[in-house]
């Protein structure tokens, strides 16, 4: 799965490549990568616990908040997606999750807590809380109801 969402990844950042038929089919695949992220979103607090960091859930979820970002970055996609029920809000209650979870133990979530000393951790989750901030940011983007509920 965690492939499968690479190459969409890759795909979705190469702009020139996407295709008009391509973009259908990721608008048609949009509502299940929403749906799948809202489920499993609360994997990755999981990953606090140091026995967790190869989670296979947690890294897939990892993943779909990557192309969801990307998906949301795209015209095509982004309408689609604001108006996709409970998206929004599942991104703030798991930015606020993170938030207190990286309070309460080591904040694996943001690379400036992960530097110790001269080396840095290299961790799956880290720069996740900015991957929320910009789905926030892309979902509010033009649109004064999701801004409202902000």
């Amino acid at each position: 799965r965690v492939t499968l969402l690479e190459l969409m990844m890759v795909k979705l950042s190469d702009k020139n490549s996407v295709t008009s038929e391509d973009t259908d089919v990721f608008v048609r695949h949009a509502d299940f990568l929403a749906v799948c992220f809202q489920e499993k979103c609360g994997a990755v607090l999981k990953l606090t616990a140091a026995a967790d960091a190869e989670d296979e859930e947690a890294l897939v979820t990892i993943r779909l908040l990557d192309v969801l970002c990307e998906m949301t970055s795209n015209n095509g996609q982004l309408e689609h997606l604001q108006a996709f029920p409970g998206l929004l809000e599942t991104a703030i209650d798991t930015l606020r999750l993170t938030h207190l979870a990286g309070k309460q133990a080591v904040n694996i979530f943001t690379p400036t807590h992960a530097v110790t000393g001269q080396e840095e951790i290299s961790h799956p989750a880290m720069g996740f809380k900015s991957h929320l901030i910009r789905l926030i940011g892309n979902l509010c983007y033009k649109n004064k109801e999701n801004q409202d509920k902000v």
